[in-house]
């Protein structure tokens, strides 16, 4: 196969495959490790008896493409910092270009190994380790001048017990050789710590101990670091928004005038039978709720349990009501995503589906994780007169401190929307969370969330008087 036919082969090309290019031995592709789809094709595969990293860039910028790697490459390792040797490149005019880099044995990306320890005590002695040892790599990149821009975990490498800067495309530079200014170093940590969790916000100017040991060329005001944080998660989530709802690496998505169906990719072979025909698993699974403008089921595909939630239209009053704004199943898709992207607890979403006729919007349906847990009322049933366990109130202390944080409402915060899964409390049923753009709108907001949550106890309980004194007032 020649470089050139990539541009056309998709998403996932088929594998094993040997690839032919020009004036060099040929490349036997093993395994995809990203792909954009006539874009950028990076793969494991065997070149000269050699393992490598192969790099492949086509379609029609594949020569912009192929001098930010070449470039980047370049500038790594004349700055003598850890990053695998380029063994070839070449660009050839109306083919592509392609990169062949060392092949690091056993490496682990810094972000294979945060996830490992993510759901650790906040600031554990391994999460230090992790966000330590990238912070010291970073620090080294900016006392050389030059930073990532699209700087994240998975662009470093540990192989060997060291550490490796991957990605050429991303390095950019001021002054080779020459320290970063202190504007483009708080705007390329701004990004580093903007990935983490919030959970870690009052702990960045400990971590920063880290870089300052190893580039100490300019103080770093924490106020103004977290201004460029607050900017880029911002930007951030608003992008993965934006995703949720189009068709790119993380989801299918086909939306038309007939017809609206987005569906997480991995999960999309999978999915497909159930969407085809919703409402007949539907009425062959357990209800949990039925008519009236919702129906929630417990349905099984190939074995694993699925939660479906069916919007309904009752008539044509309430159609005429719905059709021209975005239906429940959609909004509670965006907003579910913003709660997952923000580290609030919500049942995994796998899809979402919407009639339309001529874009006027029909019947929806919204596919989630089950969840296995007890809800807060039926777990709390026995504290009427007690104090819960202190790891749960301490679950439900985290989960108002991020609502409060990231300005969020529920709309409907009565008990059976709140679930205990996983040692955390999970929201469920997310018809009106919001995101406020301002104090005042989530002050009132939120002290209707937290009267409604009280109003699950009796006010003479020990429980209400527990929660009404712990929860937070704003």
């Amino acid at each position: 196969m020649k470089l050139s036919a990539l541009a056309a082969a998709g998403r996932a090309p088929k594998l094993p495959m040997r690839l032919e290019l020009p004036d060099s031995a040929a490349l036997e592709l093993e395994a995809w490790m990203r792909v954009l789809p006539g874009q950028r094709y990076v793969a494991r595969a065997v070149w000269n008896g050699r393992k490598v990293l192969a790099k492949l860039l086509v379609g029609p910028k594949a020569s912009r493409h192929y001098q930010r790697e070449r470039e980047g490459a370049g500038l790594l390792a004349a700055q003598e910092l850890p990053t695998p040797a380029l063994l070839a490149e070449g660009l050839q005019g109306g083919d592509g270009g392609w990169l062949l880099f060392d092949w690091l044995d056993g490496a682990e990306s810094l972000w294979d190994a945060w996830r490992s320890v993510a759901e650790q005590v906040v600031l554990s002695d391994t999460q230090r380790g992790v966000l330590g040892d990238a912070l010291e790599l970073i620090a080294r990149m900016h006392a050389r001048g030059l930073w990532q821009d699209d700087l994240h975990l998975d662009n470093l490498l540990r192989a060997g017990g060291r550490l490796f800067v991957v990605d050429g495309g991303g390095v950019r530079s001021e002054t080779p050789g020459s320290p970063l200014s202190r504007e483009r170093v708080l705007e390329n940590l701004g990004v580093f710590f903007a990935q983490l969790p919030a959970d870690l916000e009052p702990f960045i100017e400990e971590l920063l101990v880290h870089y300052l040991l190893v580039n100490g060329e300019h103080a770093l005001p924490l106020e103004a670091l977290l201004k460029e944080l607050q900017k880029v998660r911002n930007w951030r989530l608003e992008d993965y928004l934006k995703k949720a709802a189009r068709d790119c690496s993380l989801f299918s998505a086909h939306i038309g005038a007939f017809g609206v169906q987005v569906i997480r990719r991995e999960e999309q072979q999978f999915l497909q039978p159930l969407l085809d025909d919703p409402d007949t698993f539907i009425a062959n699974g357990l209800q949990f709720k039925g008519g009236g403008t919702a129906t929630v089921a417990r349905v099984e595909l190939d074995g694993r349990a699925l939660l479906v939630k069916r919007y309904n239209i009752k008539g044509l009053g309430h159609w005429l009501k719905r059709f021209w704004r975005p239906s429940r199943a959609f909004h509670s898709w965006i907003e579910g995503n913003r709660l997952d992207f923000l580290g609030i607890a919500t049942p995994r979403l796998l899809a979402v589906k919407e009639q339309r006729w001529l874009w006027l919007r029909g019947k929806a349906w919204l596919v989630t994780e089950l969840l296995a847990g007890e809800d807060i009322i039926s777990r709390w049933q026995a504290y009427l007169h007690d104090s819960p366990p202190e790891e749960e109130l301490q679950a439900l202390d985290a989960l108002f401190d991020r609502l409060i944080r990231e300005r969020i409402s529920h709309g409907d915060f009565k008990g059976h929307n709140l679930f205990w899964e996983g040692g955390r409390w999970t929201l469920i049923d997310l018809d009106a969370v919001r995101q406020h753009r301002s104090d005042a709108s989530f002050a009132r907001s939120y002290h209707r969330d937290r009267a409604r949550f009280l109003r699950n106890w009796p006010d003479d309980t020990a429980l209400h008087r527990l929660l009404d004194a712990r929860l937070p007032q704003l």
